[in-house]
């Protein structure tokens, strides 16, 4: 598949195959996100690869029950280790670019046949306690992966181009 139908085949999956994931392809998925562009080259992410099912379980009620993150074989934790750097426009860097590492990840698991799903509603200090994560490390984002039990491309709903591109200025 060539970018552009990576990125329209990508879909938010909750449901996993009970399939284990082979070492080099998870390899190959952080490796993409090591290869993301950072601001300053900060490089500031940082990755736990949970696959332990009772670590994931414990994780499931950090993320406030949502069963399907347990129920995939492997579950990224996405965080940064920051100096709270912030870009001259106002904006911290460790978010944008562990969200920029993250959808490195989310396309090129398309790529292997993998799904995923961004999780944001989760307790950051739980994910700290159950994961021992120092308290200077900030938690970003969840990610489950694994192979999807529908693995065809669903229809997204997304506003038309003219709705949210404006042209030399904003009327």
């Amino acid at each position: 598949m060539n970018i552009y139908e990576l990125i329209s085949t990508r879909k938010s999956v909750r449901e996993f195959q009970d399939q284990d994931i082979p070492k080099e392809i998870i390899t190959r998925l952080l490796n993409a996100a090591r290869l993301a562009p950072s601001a300053s080259n900060r490089q500031e992410w940082r990755f736990i690869v949970v696959q332990n099912p009772e670590t994931r379980q414990r994780l499931v009620e950090a993320a406030k029950g949502q069963k399907f993150i347990g129920k995939a074989p492997v579950l990224l934790v996405c965080c940064a280790e920051t100096d709270e750097h912030m870009m001259i426009c106002g904006q911290r860097c460790y978010p944008i670019d562990v969200a920029i590492a993250m959808d490195h990840i989310t396309l090129c698991a398309v790529a292997e046949g993998l799904g995923t799903c961004w999780i944001g509603r989760f307790d950051e200090a739980q994910v700290k306690e159950i994961l021992e994560i120092p308290n200077n490390i900030k938690v970003i984002g969840l990610m489950p992966v694994g192979f999807p039990q529908d693995p065809l491309p669903k229809k997204k709903n997304r506003l038309p181009l003219e709705k949210i591109v404006k042209y030399e200025k904003w009327h």
